[in-house]
């Protein structure tokens, strides 16, 4: 959004808005400033839920895991979980037969006991917006 925007929304100049931002930036609440690409048009707009479970856990072999996992531009999100299941990817490719050829690209890397895959069938909300409604005041 540009600053012109924002001063408009939040009420004030330019300058003290920018310290605003700057500050928000030094404290690493704004990691990053990103640009949201459109996956069709790129190639990749098959989006694969990969449920992992591993009798696999100790530290190393989650560092070993996390490593292995960090190779893969396809993974665009990576989670360990609480409950059932130990690991959670979200993978991005073009079609079914990319994601076989990701599969097994990892499972030769790393040994995996249980995978599962679920391929979403329609996108109905995606966003990066945080909700801002639990922000503490300091």
């Amino acid at each position: 959004m540009p600053l012109s925007e924002i001063t408009k929304r939040v009420g004030l100049s330019s300058t003290p808005c920018w310290r605003r931002i700057q500050k928000l930036e030094e404290t690493g609440v704004i990691r990053a400033k990103v640009a949201l690409l459109d996956a069709a048009k790129l190639n990749v707009g098959v989006t694969v839920f990969v449920s992992i479970r591993t009798s696999q856990h100790s530290l190393d072999w989650l560092r070993q895991f996390a490593e292995v996992v960090q190779d893969f531009p396809e993974v665009v999100e990576f989670y360990r979980m609480s409950g059932d299941i130990d690991y959670l990817m979200r993978v991005v490719v073009p079609d079914i037969a990319a994601y076989d050829r990701f599969y097994k690209r990892l499972i030769e890397r790393i040994a995996l006991s249980d995978v599962s895959s679920s391929f979403a069938m329609e996108e109905i909300k995606y966003t990066t917006a945080l909700p801002l409604d639990y922000i503490r005041m300091r």
